[in-house]
C-alpha cells in the first residue's frame, strides 16, 4: 500500500515521530484508569473513503473505525469480523459467509450483506477512480467491471437475505481470507455515502463507522483528531481504550523530548537517538513487509534510458544510506519484495528472486553508466528533481541521494534539486505523474509476494512510474490464471518477474524499513503485523503496573 499499497506512507516514516502514549498526567494509575491512548503519526490523513484510500494512514484509521468479514489477529491469524461462519465450495470457488445479526452501524443501522454488496461494486466501478480496484480480480466480472465491459451489478456478490453474503470466484485466489481481512473489502453505508456526496470521507462527520471506534475532530485537512469507542460496535466488551488521540508531528525531535518529559510513553526514534538509545529498556524495532524505493518517471526520456536509471541505482550506497539516515534500524533492500514475507520449500522469495545488479552499490560502474546513458541521448548534462516527504527523515534522504549523485557523476554533467512536501501532495503528485524521481515506498497488503508484484504491471493504477515490460505481465497474469493452482509454478512465474524488474531496473529499491522505537510497558495489547493494515487497537489497553 501506499505510504503508502499499505499503499505509499510518508517517506521514511521510521524517521518520523510516531508516538503513542497515555495522556493526561505522566502517571499509569491516571492513564489506565482513563485508557487513553495518544498517538503521533507521521503524515496527514488523506481520505476515510475506503473506496479511494491508498495510504498506511488511511487504511489503519479505516482498519480500526470498520470492520470486514474477519479481522486481521496476531501474526496475521484470521479472527471473526462480521462474519461468523464461512462455507466453501468443493470447487473452492463460491464462499458463502453466514453475518453476525448484531452488527451496527454508528448511526444505529444494521450491517447488512448489501453492505457488503454495495461496497464492492462501488469499488470496482470504474466511475469510483479507485486505484485498489485491481485486488478484486479473480472474483467473477471484476475485470470486466474496471473495463467498463459489464455493469457493477453483475460483479460477483450477491446479499442472500439481510445476513447470508454470496461471493463467486472465477478462478482460485490464494489469498482468498487474508484480503477478507483487508479495508478495501469493508463494507460501505449506502444510505452515508448518498446523503453526503462528494464530502463522503472528506472529514469525520461525513462517514458512519462499524468498527471498535469512531473517528472524532477531523476537518480533512487538520493534524489532529481521535478514536473513541463505538458504543453501537458488537463486540464492545473488549475493547478497552475510550480514546485514541492523534497528532501529526513531522520531527522525530520533537516526540522524542516528549518522551523524555514523561508526556508521552513512547516514540520512534531518529538516527541518534536510536544509537544512542539501543539495547535500553523498552527499545524495540518493528520489522515491516515495506521497501522503499526510488521510482523514475518512464514518459520522461532520460528516464527510459536503462543507463541512467542503472546508474542513479549504482550511486547509492544503501548500507551507507541505513547507517547515516537510519541508524541500521532498517536493512538495505534485496530487491522489491521484502525479505520474510514468504517462503516456499525454506526459502525466502527475496533470496530466490535476488539480483545482485539491481541493488549494489558500484561507484565506478555507475559513472561509466551514467556517461553511456547522457551518449544515447544527445546530452552533455542531466538536470532533475528528487521528490520526497516534508519529514525529517526526508529530508534528510533527499541531501543524501542529491550528495552521493552529484559526488558520482559530476556537478558538470548532473544538477539535481530536490522537493520536500506535505506526504498528501507527495501522493497526489505521484499519482499524477507530475516527478522526475521521487522516493516512495510500497507496504505489503497481504503476506504474498503477488501484493508487490502486481503494483508494477504495465495497466496498475499505482505504477505511477509507468514502468512497460511485456514478458512482466505475462508472468505475472499466468501467476494469477493458468498457474494459480501449482504452487510451485506460481512461486516460478513471480520469482522470473521480480527478477525482470531488477535486471530492468523497473525501480531502484532502496531499504526495507524496520522502525526503532522507546515505549513504555504500561502500554499493553497492540496487534502489529508487518502486512496489511499493520495497527489493530482493538483489545488495546493501559495498564496500571
Amino acid at each position: 500500500m501506499k505510504l503508502a499499497k499499505f499503499a505509499k506512507t510518508g517517506a521514511v516514516v521510521a524517521l518520523s515521530a510516531i508516538f503513542l502514549a497515555a495522556c493526561g498526567k505522566s502517571s499509569n494509575e491516571s492513564t489506565a484508569d482513563k485508557q487513553v491512548l495518544n498517538w503521533s503519526e507521521s503524515a496527514e490523513l488523506p481520505t476515510m473513503d475506503l473506496s479511494k484510500a491508498t495510504d498506511t494512514v488511511s487504511f489503519s484509521q479505516l482498519n480500526n473505525s470498520l470492520e470486514g468479514l474477519y479481522r486481521i489477529g496476531k501474526n496475521a491469524k484470521i479472527e471473526p469480523g462480521i462474519a461468523t461462519k464461512t462455507t466453501v465450495s468443493n470447487d473452492g470457488l463460491t464462499y458463502t459467509f453466514d453475518l453476525r445479526k448484531n452488527a451496527k452501524w454508528s448511526n444505529g443501522d444494521k450491517v447488512t450483506a448489501k453492505d457488503f454488496v454495495y461496497s464492492w461494486q462501488r469499488t470496482v466501478d470504474p466511475k469510483t477512480g479507485s486505484q485498489y480496484a485491481y485486488l478484486f480480480e479473480g472474483i467473477k466480472n471484476a475485470t470486466a467491471v474496471m473495463n467498463g465491459e459489464k455493469q457493477p451489478s453483475e460483479l460477483g456478490i450477491k446479499a442472500d437475505g439481510d445476513y447470508k453474503l454470496v461471493v463467486t470466484l472465477e478462478k482460485n485466489v490464494p489469498y482468498f481470507r487474508l484480503l477478507m481481512g483487508f479495508p478495501a473489502f469493508f463494507p460501505q453505508n449506502q444510505k452515508a455515502v448518498e446523503e453526503y456526496g462528494s464530502k463522503y470521507g472528506t472529514a469525520s462527520k461525513y462517514m458512519v463507522y462499524n468498527g471498535p471506534f469512531v473517528l472524532e475532530g477531523w476537518t480533512g485537512s487538520n493534524l489532529s483528531w481521535k478514536l473513541t469507542k463505538n458504543k453501537n460496535y458488537w463486540d464492545k466488551d473488549k475493547v478497552k481504550l475510550n480514546t485514541i488521540n492523534y497528532s501529526v508531528n513531522k520531527s522525530s525531535s520533537t516526540a522524542y523530548n516528549l518522551y523524555q518529559s514523561g508526556k508521552v510513553d513512547a516514540t520512534a526514534l531518529g538516527a541518534e537517538q536510536a544509537k544512542q538509545l539501543k539495547g535500553q529498556t523498552g527499545y524495540l524495532t518493528r520489522k515491516e513487509a515495506t521497501t522503499f524505493y526510488l521510482q523514475f518517471n518512464q514518459t520522461k526520456a532520460e528516464f527510459q534510458n536503462l543507463k541512467i536509471r542503472q546508474a542513479i541505482s549504482k550511486a547509492v550506497d544503501r548500507d551507507q544510506y541505513v547507517k547515516q539516515v537510519l541508524a541500521g534500524a532498517s536493512t538495505p533492500a534485496k530487491g522489491f519484495v521484502s525479505s520474510g514475507l514468504a517462503e516456499r520449500n525454506g526459502k525466502d522469495f527475496a533470496d530466490a528472486a535476488y539480483v545482485k545488479s539491481g541493488v549494489d552499490y558500484n561507484k565506478a560502474e555507475a559513472k561509466k553508466l551514467f556517461d553511456e546513458g547522457l551518449k544515447e541521448l544527445g546530452r552533455d548534462k542531466l538536470e532533475f528533481q528528487i521528490l520526497s516527504d516534508d519529514t525529517d527523515g526526508g529530508k534528510k534522504t533527499t541531501e543524501f541521494l542529491q550528495s552521493a549523485l552529484t559526488e558520482t557523476f559530476g556537478s558538470d554533467k548532473v544538477k539535481i534539486t530536490v522537493s520536500n512536501v506535505p506526504f498528501k501532495t507527495r501522493l497526489a503528485r505521484s499519482d499524477a505523474g507530475d516527478f522526475d524521481v521521487v522516493m516512495t515506498a510500497w507496504g505489503a497488503d497481504f503476506s504474498d509476494p503477488i501484493s508487490f508484484l502486481d503494483l508494477m504491471t504495465s495497466d496498475n493504477a499505482q505504477n505511477d512510474g509507468k514502468w512497460k515490460n511485456e514478458e512482466y505481465d505475462r508472468l505475472i497474469e499466468a501467476s494469477k490464471t493458468t498457474d494459480v493452482n501449482d504452487p510451485a509454478k506460481r512461486w516460478d512465474d513471480m520469482v522470473k518477474a521480480e527478477k525482470i524488474l531488477m535486471e530492468n531496473q523497473g525501480v531502484a529499491p532502496i531499504y526495507q524499513r524496520a522502525q526503532p522505537w522507546m515505549i513504555k510497558p504500561s502500554v499493553k495489547n497492540i496487534i502489529y503485523n508487518s502486512a496489511g493494515a499493520s495497527y489493530n487497537f482493538k483489545e488495546a489497553y493501559i495498564s496500571g503496573n
